[in-house]
């Protein structure tokens, strides 16, 4: 156990630690006067243009007369609008991670032998090493999945003997290995957690070989495990929705980043999931959730718009919940009239809500989607529509599923590593240059002091 408490030393911390504060801090107006893409964006918040890729696009705005006008978002993996990837397994009655991810990966869809084959690639992939389970995951679980997750698959480098052979064959091998476990690691990780911590009874059972991802995420996770088909398909749905989101957001672009470097493929993945864990990042539905809690307690009558938008008031001027100024779920980087991602989990969240009996949450949920934007504009200065994105209904969604909050984030991570991969390979195969942005130094040059005149 490590001690957290300070040792007695020469100096006291809290002392130095505005000087510490006074020095790094800088100016906001030299990032202006020296047209730096703070957050590598543009005044508009427009991403600054760093790569190029064959994996997805983002589209929320049309170009007329040469100026950029806001559209219903859209999202296409490999080209393929993802609401027509998405109706294509539903109205075959089938689940579609596996579908999608053989897409990513390999830039086409797959025949139904190639989607059969790869399918029983992953089921053979999805056993960890002997012992791995009692010597890793249950020895110091932590209290942070994420963290579980990413010592795990650091320490599957150890496993693997050719772990720094960065071709391309050995990569997708090294990446559909890490797609069929990130499940068990999660699951389990969440399971010795809750028996050294919570103090619940500790069970671990084995993946069925028979199951879908999503089959067997509900399979290892619950005691009995028992689940519904609605249960299993949306939560299909939503690993194919949080599988891909182009180059340019935070933890892919980390994947391109530690990946142009030359590292191995486990540090780079333990990279992405050090930039996912954040809130601003991964950690945004576990936000909405909460947000939602404490507008229950605190809403009356959640039928009454008066007061719904009242509280959606206190939020931005932070009065209510976490007094941050934030409504989460609502707004996105890059789309402003509407998250393709959020309109097609609407349409399924509503089934699973009657399934469970929560039809007066999903009325509120619609109320603040519904509001939300309205007030967002009346009470801030915003440069682009405000709509609802994923995290909006996927928090949702996972408590609907009784899923606990510590593996809402390792759920995304489960989906997400399907694109990371992806992005690992199209950097190898593409790259040569290691990525490294330039940074403007506005320190004075001073000169040195020896110790006796200090």
């Amino acid at each position: 156990m490590i001690n957290c408490e300070l040792s007695e030393v020469s100096f006291e911390i809290n002392d130095i630690m505005q000087t510490c504060l006074t020095n790094s801090a800088i100016d906001p107006e030299l990032y202006t006067k020296h047209n730096v893409k703070r957050g590598l964006r543009d005044i508009n918040g427009n991403g600054v243009l760093t790569g190029l890729t064959n994996i997805s696009e983002i589209c929320s705005f049309n170009m007329e007369n040469g100026q950029k006008l806001p559209c219903e978002g859209k999202l296409f993996y490999r080209g393929i609008n993802i609401e027509d990837l998405v109706k294509g397994f539903i109205d075959d009655n089938r689940f579609g991670f596996e579908e999608t991810a053989y897409l990513l990966l390999f830039g086409q869809l797959p025949s139904k032998i190639q989607l059969e084959g790869f399918k029983k690639v992953l089921s053979e992939y999805r056993n960890l090493p002997t012992s791995f389970v009692r010597d890793i995951i249950m020895k110091s679980p932590s209290k942070d999945m994420m963290n579980t997750l990413a010592r795990s698959v650091l320490t599957l480098y150890s496993y693997d003997d050719k772990a720094d052979d960065v071709s391309v064959p050995n990569v997708l091998r090294q990446c559909l290995q890490l797609i069929a476990l990130f499940p068990l690691l999660s699951v389990y990780g969440y399971q010795a957690y809750d028996y050294y911590h919570a103090g619940n009874s500790l069970f671990i059972h084995a993946p069925n070989p028979e199951l879908s991802t999503a089959e067997n995420i509900l399979h290892l996770l619950r005691p009995d495990s028992k689940y519904t088909k609605t249960e299993a398909k949306l939560l299909d749905i939503a690993l194919v929705l949080h599988a891909e989101h182009g180059g340019g957001n935070n933890s892919t672009f980390t994947t391109h980043v530690v990946s142009s470097s030359g590292t191995d493929t486990y540090s780079v993945v333990a990279a992405s999931l050090g930039s996912l864990k954040g809130p601003k990042h991964g950690g945004a539905n576990i936000k909405v959730v909460q947000m939602f809690d404490d507008m229950k307690k605190n809403i009356s009558d959640w039928t009454d718009e008066q007061e719904v938008e009242q509280y959606l008031k206190n939020l931005l001027n932070k009065k209510a919940f976490d007094k941050a100024g934030l409504i989460y779920g609502m707004g996105h980087a890059v789309y402003s009239l509407s998250d393709p991602r959020a309109n097609i989990f609407k349409k399924f969240v509503k089934n699973l809500s009657e399934e469970k009996g929560l039809d007066k949450e999903f009325a509120l949920y619609s109320t603040v989607e519904r509001l939300a934007p309205k007030v967002i504009a009346k009470e801030r200065k915003i440069y682009k529509g405000v709509s609802a994105n994923i995290d909006f209904y996927s928090g949702f969604v996972y408590s609907m599923l009784g899923l606990p909050l510590e593996l809402y984030t390792p759920i995304f991570a489960m989906a997400r590593i399907v694109g990371w991969s992806a992005h690992r390979i199209e950097e190898l195969i593409n790259g040569g240059k290691i990525i490294r942005p330039a940074y403007m130094n506005i320190c004075e040059r001073k000169e040195y002091i020896p110790m006796e005149k200090r």
